[in-house]
């Protein structure tokens, strides 16, 4: 499937998995999951961070559909938080996808974003790159840093529209 089609974590899962455990990317003896939370935000407790929590933000390219009216729009600034950690053998990696609301409608409904499978793949990499250097001690290679997508922005960003924005955790600073 190239085209996004909307929020689809199995796709999320099967990409992570592949790259995990056909790929190697992480490859340090943990067993490593995937999960979502729809509600978590970028700030980390003293006390998860003691737990050994680490946050990363991720600025993609998505495509929205309205749930309402069915109207789709791009973005650049699709944003996915990840959530990671390392303890006993196991990692954990919890993702959140920040939603955007339809110009047209304007009912304050967030609907999620659908990406390709470059982009997951590039989202997955630069955490696994995170995860390697946090968590492991690695050096963050420059291939990790040079692989960020060609972004163009065509359209100045909506902030009210934008949920990440809100939250104030969105790619703004990218500019």
């Amino acid at each position: 499937m190239s085209r996004p089609a909307g929020w689809v974590p199995a796709f999320w899962l099967d990409i992570f998995d592949e790259l995990l455990y056909d790929d190697n990317e992480l490859d340090y003896g943990d067993e490593w999951n995937l999960n979502f939370n729809y509600t978590q935000t970028d700030e980390i407790t003293k006390e998860q961070r003691k737990r050994g929590w680490k946050v990363y933000s991720h600025c993609a390219f998505g495509k929205f559909q309205c749930g309402a009216c069915h109207k789709t729009w791009r973005s650049a600034r699709a944003v996915v938080l990840f959530r990671y950690r390392v303890r006993n053998g196991r990692g954990t990696v919890i993702m959140r996808p920040f939603g955007q609301a339809c110009r047209q409608c304007q009912d304050g409904a967030f609907d999620l974003p659908g990406f390709t499978r470059k982009e997951v793949e590039h989202a997955l990499l630069r955490l696994f790159s995170k995860i390697r250097k946090n968590c492991y001690g690695e050096e963050e290679s420059d291939e990790a840093s040079s692989t960020s997508s060609a972004k163009v922005w065509t359209k100045p960003h909506e902030a009210a529209l934008c949920e990440a924005c809100r939250l104030g955790i969105c790619c703004l600073e990218d500019e």
